[in-house]
């Protein structure tokens, strides 16, 4: 069951992110609204309604109900719009994250929402239903709705005003890539047991599915292993592309077939990489939106130099993180939640190469690009982590080889050299 439960997990939280989980829900709550007033009727005197004026609830209503339907197909209209301004003017890849927006799904929730509560409450009005005294609690929710509908507009203009813009799409990849970076820097090895190479005879669990893995079971590796005494090497971690002739994770001994289906359960393999446990996606989503600023159709090396600057962020809080994780090396280490499943540590030269391999070679030929990514570099490498370094190192080698052959002015080419002289210290 624990596969099971990992998988439902997954399941259900990709659910109450689509946009019709949270409208279906308003949706209910605007229904049982409406029908709140027929259940109170009972318990409120006669004749209120009429002294509060509430008899003119059935107009408000009408006007309600009109005026919602219009709001919600300009809102789909204009979301669908922004999200393909953003596949285009950024990447298709960080589009999820705006289909994904809380503020966007609660806007038009609240629009459809209110929308049914005022058809719903129409429909009871003309059948009689309420009476005098339900109608006044209708009329009292009416106002209530009323307040709710002009706090959500206000909210939902100031985000029209940024959905769909390069930058917005830019700061939304940069929260995403930064959840999933500090969440590894806690657990580098996400509460298995430190890296060890497995013995050569170790027996390779092969997958049958093609795809990205989007998530790993630590838990239930780590009791399968328990339950027929087995040690796991995670091959395949989140973000890797999965085929059935690369092994998911190597074992200390060949389990029976069975066993073997219920360990390949525990890896959940998609059609398309994920922001949540893959740490590195969200660094590749933000190169790609770099790359496209860089092309010639675009050339916007602006955007560039913003995307460099977020990484740098993005690499030195992970790096803090990192460092504030491990300690001062007085203490013990807390001992491994899963001590039977071993996982690697996120790589400073998988991290670097995500980003800085590309755009070295895609902005060889811009001055203003290369001098921020060289400064970047060089921020990386200032930090208290001798794998970054040396990642920074390698890549600021391979960057100036690229300007090198690319800038035509001695000027330009010497100005980069004395930018990257940091590599000679040691």
């Amino acid at each position: 069951m624990p596969a099971l439960s990992a998988r439902l997990r997954l399941m259900l939280l990709r659910m109450t992110r689509r946009l019709w989980f949270r409208a279906a829900l308003y949706a209910l709550v605007g229904v049982g609204t409406a029908l709140l007033g027929a259940l109170l009727r009972p318990w409120l005197p006669e004749g209120v309604a009429t002294q509060i004026g509430a008899s003119a609830v059935g107009n408000i209503l009408g006007i309600l109900a009109a005026s919602m339907l219009t709001v919600t197909t300009f809102s789909l209209s204009t979301m669908v719009s922004a999200y393909s301004t953003a596949g285009s003017s950024a990447t298709p890849r960080a589009a999820i994250l705006l289909v994904e927006d809380s503020i966007a799904q609660r806007a038009l929730a609240t629009f459809i929402g209110v929308f049914l509560f005022s058809v719903v409450g129409l429909i009871a009005l003309s059948t009689g239903v309420y009476g005098d005294s339900g109608r006044l609690v209708l009329f009292g929710v009416t106002i209530v709705m009323i307040v709710v509908i002009v706090v959500t507009l206000l909210r939902w203009i100031e985000q029209l005003s940024r959905l769909g813009r390069v930058a917005e799409t830019i700061d939304r990849v940069e929260r995403a890539a930064r959840h999933a970076l500090l969440e590894r820097a806690e657990a580098p090895t996400l509460c298995a047991a430190d890296w060890e190479p497995p013995p050569p005879d170790a027996f390779n669990l092969h997958g049958d599915a093609v795809g990205y893995v989007a998530h790993v079971d630590m838990a239930r590796l780590q009791s399968l292993a328990e339950e027929h005494d087995l040690a796991v090497w995670v091959e395949a971690e989140a973000g890797h592309f999965a085929t059935p002739e690369q092994p998911l994770a190597r074992l200390s001994a060949t389990p029976e077939p069975a066993v073997r289906d219920r360990l390949r359960e525990a890896f959940v393999i998609t059609d398309q990489r994920d922001f949540e446990q893959d740490p590195r996606f969200g660094l590749v989503v933000l190169t790609e939106v770099a790359q496209r600023a860089l092309s010639p159709a675009v050339n916007d090396p602006g955007t560039a130099i913003d995307v460099i600057g977020t990484v740098t962020r993005l690499l030195c809080d992970w790096a803090a993180a990192a460092r504030d994780a491990a300690g001062d090396g007085h203490r013990p280490r807390p001992a491994p939640r899963y001590p039977r499943v071993r996982l690697r540590a996120l790589d400073p030269n998988d991290l670097l190469e995500d980003v800085y391999t590309p755009l070295a070679r895609d902005s060889a030929g811009m001055l203003e690009v290369a001098i921020r990514l060289h400064k970047s570099l060089a921020t990386l490498a200032c930090l208290s982590n001798p794998a970054l370094r040396d990642a920074a190192r390698a890549q600021a080698t391979r960057a100036l080889q690229l300007a090198d052959a690319w800038l035509t002015l001695e000027s330009d080419r010497e100005h980069l050299h004395r930018l990257a002289e940091w590599r000679n210290d040691r």
